[in-house]
């Protein structure tokens, strides 16, 4: 089983649109990040998790051909805008494209995309998607099971997802003990941390190692990552040796 990160970059992306920062200026590629997305391979199924505005590029730059299923983490724009660019698979392969999400989520996506669910004088060529409403509960894809991992972007309901000893959270801020308790023995744990000073509605660095050592994964990598952290270069090795920034492109394999 494997996990490619295919966006560790926060709603903006980096570099941000007019930012002079360092950051945004830098020439590694390490610090280009697209929007936080990521896709597990399984039994050779592609499973993505989130479609936010970035995702045709994303699966261009990967070569992927084929999606098994598109699991979302909540409703914001970052996170689903790239769903019309589905209509790639569905002439190729087809066949509908498979999204999971919660009722929340399903009806933002409904009402953004509302021309895919139209019953009469549907126009050619738009997405077909099949929607499956989940909780927090587990659920199988196939013979995969997806464990939903319940938490908190400030006042708003998110979901995470664990697959064998692989979790990914995005967009956390708080996380209940019962949900917790999903993520033991966990051997990969990708979470965000947006940057070193506190935020209102996403893990800061000291959160997130706070995070870490409860779970006590054997690797961690921070994702959802803003150009206020820093440089690749220069933060990277301050870290705990089990703990790394993530970037575009790595891909972590059990």
């Amino acid at each position: 089983m494997k996990i490619k990160l295919l966006g560790t970059g926060t709603s903006q992306g980096v570099p941000v649109v007019a930012c002079k920062c360092p950051v945004c200026q830098s020439n590694d590629v390490k610090d280009k990040r697209l929007r936080t997305s990521a896709m597990f391979e399984v039994d050779g199924k592609n499973i993505v998790i989130d479609c936010g505005p970035d995702f045709r590029y994303q699966m261009l730059r990967e070569n992927v051909s084929n999606i098994r299923a598109i699991l979302l983490t909540h409703e914001h724009r970052d996170h689903i805008a790239g769903i019309d660019d589905v209509r790639s698979f569905n002439w190729i392969n087809k066949c509908a494209v498979d999204i999971y999400a919660e009722h929340r989520v399903v009806k933002a996506i409904k009402a953004m995309f509302s021309y895919a669910f139209k019953i009469k004088n549907k126009y050619p060529g738009v997405p077909s998607i099949n929607i499956t409403e989940i909780s927090d509960s587990p659920f199988y894809i196939d013979d995969i099971k997806i464990i939903p991992i319940r938490g908190m972007h400030a006042f708003l309901p998110v979901l995470g997802y664990r697959i064998g000893d692989i979790a990914y959270l995005t967009d956390f801020k708080t996380i209940e003990d019962d949900e917790l308790n999903k993520l033991k023995h966990c051997r990969i744990l990708i979470i965000n941390a947006l940057r070193f000073e506190e935020h209102h509605s996403h893990l800061c660095v000291k959160d997130a190692l706070k995070l870490i050592n409860k779970i006590n994964p054997e690797q961690a990598y921070f994702t959802h990552i803003g150009h206020q952290f820093g440089k690749y270069v220069d933060k990277n090795d301050l870290l705990p040796d089990n703990v790394n920034m993530a970037f575009d492109g790595l891909t972590l394999e059990i």
